[in-house]
């Protein structure tokens, strides 16, 4: 489960900075008038990132406190 966490980390990321690339490109090549509305999808995906990391930290920590208090 903690490879499948960290690759699902990764790929928000991934999408997120491919997303701003691809959309910016395209902003400079053809206009930003059309492309500048795609910037949610880059938006979304790094939110998509930094809650996935808040979460799994939030998720080891609670696992160490079940391990400690289970002794």
């Amino acid at each position: 489960m903690k490879k499948y966490n960290a690759f699902m980390l990764y790929l928000w990321l991934i999408v997120s900075i491919g997303s701003a690339l691809i959309i910016s490109y395209k902003g400079f090549t053809e206009g930003f008038e059309r492309w500048y509305s795609y910037y949610v999808i880059t938006g979304i995906s790094f939110f998509m990132y930094i809650i996935r990391k808040w979460m799994m930290k939030r998720m080891e920590k609670h696992i160490e406190y079940l391990n400690k208090n289970s002794n």
